[in-house]
């Protein structure tokens, strides 16, 4: 596949400097009803989705959810069992990569070891014969937008994993593809280098107003970089939308679980009101400000909470919340801002509940506690 890859480096088109890409529409993509088999395996399943000209976009799931499946299907690597690709509204399938004008870097970077940080990132211009002189003012403009000029003449293997990764950025950036298809490339570096790099790769991004398709199965990263995220299970798209939009009103248990940490409350519906509704869990009567959606008055309902919208209470019945439960402290860890609590509730089950340090009454292991959070803190999902 890496060969594979170079080649399409080098027949793709070069004009223009780096950095000036027109607003002319070029990297839109669209794809319809995508589906691939292997067998009896179904790897993607009637998968549609639109990426606009300068977004970017997280493909985001666990391993096996299809996620480089896709990636690999846009980029040409895989041909689809059925469905369609569009490139600003012409249809692409028929392209090999190397016709696809894509840039692509992958999780190991491919870089060519015996050639220096210069010729690797040059060598699609040197493929296709442009002349010297183009050559190297594009390397240099290539190696500035990932500060690697010091680097210049360094084998990859003098370089960190960090300096690497930059490389293989500079390299498929060089030949000004229609879009940049990521697939994990942080995944190999330490947790510091992979902060710092999720940075610049952010602010590359926004220098460049270029479409990126980036692959990931880490959530925090999906959040932090992310203009929208896709979400993938066993082959399907789950849900998409902003990390907000995601992260504050999942659709799923499962995606509120694999989009940071959640509680989960399963209750009974006992009355519905035009702004929402009361559901009692174990022996507490709740209230949620969203509707129930199709559910009726005694009807199951599951409800999603994340841990930093619960609020330690000082005293259970004076502060004026909504929503009060007492419990029981199991444990609670000390990670820098924040207070990690897991607190036994009659009825209820665990909560996990994040409290600020700069809070004086964090309690003690087994002592009794109450809780409290807003009526719109939470949202209603579906169990699946």
């Amino acid at each position: 596949m890496i060969a594979q890859f170079m080649h399409s480096v080098s027949s793709s088109r070069t004009e223009g400097s780096i950095g000036a890409h027109s607003p002319d529409g070029r990297g839109t993509l669209s794809v319809q009803s995508l589906t691939k088999r292997y067998g009896s395996v179904v790897a993607l399943h009637d998968v549609s989705l639109e990426v606009e000209r300068g977004r970017f976009l997280t493909l985001l799931g666990p391993s096996g959810s299809g996620k480089t499946t896709l990636l690999m299907s846009i980029a040409g690597f895989v041909v689809p069992s059925s469905g369609s690709i569009k490139l600003d509204g012409e249809p692409i399938d028929h392209l090999p990569p190397e016709r696809r004008n894509f840039g692509m870097v992958f999780q190991g970077y491919a870089l060519f070891p015996h050639l220096t940080v210069a010729d690797n990132v040059a060598f699609a211009l040197k493929v296709r014969r442009r002349p010297r002189a183009e050559i190297a003012e594009a390397v240099r403009r290539a190696l500035g937008m990932v500060q690697l000029e010091a680097f210049a003449d360094r084998l990859p293997r003098q370089l960190s994993g960090g300096q690497q990764q930059r490389a293989a950025l500079a390299r498929a950036l060089i030949f000004e593809p229609s879009l940049l298809l990521l697939d994990e490339p942080l995944s190999a570096l330490d947790k510091n280098l992979r902060s710092d790099l999720q940075i610049e790769l952010r602010d590359l991004h926004r220098r460049l107003g270029l479409t990126f398709i980036y692959v990931t199965h880490d959530q925090q990263e999906a959040l932090s970089m992310s203009d929208e995220i896709a979400i993938m299970r066993e082959g399907r798209l789950i849900q998409r939308g902003t990390p907000a939009a995601l992260y504050e009103a999942p659709s799923s248990r499962f995606v509120a679980g694999f989009l940071g940490r959640g509680n989960f409350l399963s209750g009974s519906i006992e009355s519905i009101a035009s702004g929402g509704f009361a559901y009692r869990c174990g022996r507490f009567l709740l209230h949620q400000a969203s509707p129930p959606g199709s559910a009726s008055v005694g009807e199951r309902v599951l409800i999603a909470l994340r841990p930093e919208k619960i609020r330690l209470l000082a005293d259970g019945t004076a502060e004026n919340v909504p929503n009060k439960i007492a419990g029981r402290v199991v444990t609670f860890n000390y990670v820098g801002g924040l207070y990690h609590l897991l607190v036994e509730v009659e009825g209820v089950g665990r909560l996990t509940v994040d409290s600020p340090t700069w809070r004086r009454d964090v309690p003690e292991v087994g002592r009794e506690i109450a809780l409290g959070w807003d009526e719109d803190a939470s949202v209603p999902i579906s169990e699946t």
